[in-house]
């Protein structure tokens, strides 16, 4: 039947102060909560936008945040093996005197969802759309897709974007007062302990150790520096 609580099929005005909206702090107009769409893997996003594409709801402001494995499209970035958020990094602070003329045109790809938006004609997407559109339009998909975050009333992303602390901040996401929902949840254990653990090899730790015994022999923060010391030594 029409749904209660806002205009979607019952034509009729939504009211005054809906339960799934609440006062802004400073009292004019109201906030809505943004859905994030938490999935095990990327693949399992681009199911999920195909059966969003299928109902009411595809023509609802979305964008999908992935990291730049996925989305970048600079020719040299996106076919090197090596590091490729230093490589961007890099290039956004115009080392060695190049820069990124796709990061430039990041614009394009909004403008051009809201110029869809506008004519009716907008409908949800996946990574590889956005991919083909930036390619199109010699835009940047990794900083579009976040860019389109901040109007987007569904954002879908890996569990750990939502999970990883330090990824939460560089994405400026903000969960407080947002909805939240995690897809096969039974996943997320094995997430948040692969999102406070780290690796490093022998090498690193003999490494470390070696400039651990130089700060020590040349009484730079001994104090400090001689459990750090022990610690290596003894993983070693």
């Amino acid at each position: 039947g029409p749904c209660t609580e806002c205009a979607c099929s019952s034509g009729k005005e939504p009211t005054k102060d809906p339960s799934h909206t609440k006062k802004k702090e400073n009292g004019d107009g109201v906030f809505v909560p943004k859905i994030f769409f938490g999935t095990r893997t990327h693949k399992q996003i681009a199911q999920i936008s195909r059966e969003l594409k299928r109902t009411a709801y595809s023509a609802v402001p979305m964008t999908i945040l992935s990291s730049r494995d996925y989305t970048c499209i600079h020719p040299v970035v996106s076919h090197s093996a090596s590091n490729r958020n230093e490589m961007c990094v890099e290039l956004l602070d115009g080392k060695h005197g190049k820069s990124c003329a796709y990061y430039h045109g990041t614009h394009k790809i909004s403008e051009h969802h809201a110029l869809q938006s506008a004519q009716g004609v907008y409908q949800a997407w996946d990574i590889e759309d956005l991919v083909s559109l930036g390619r199109k339009l010699r835009a940047c998909a990794y900083f579009a897709a976040r860019e389109l975050m901040v109007g987007a009333d569904i954002v879908f992303c890996p569990y750990n974007y939502l999970l990883d602390p330090q990824i939460r901040e560089s994405m400026e996401i903000n969960l407080k007062g947002q909805v939240v929902i995690l897809d096969e949840a039974h996943n997320i254990e094995d997430c948040a302990r692969e999102s406070v653990s780290y690796s490093v090899t022998e090498g690193q730790l003999r490494a470390a150790r070696e400039e651990l015994d130089f700060m020590v022999t040349n009484n730079i923060r001994q104090k400090h520096h001689e459990p750090l010391r022990a610690v290596c030594c003894s993983l070693i």
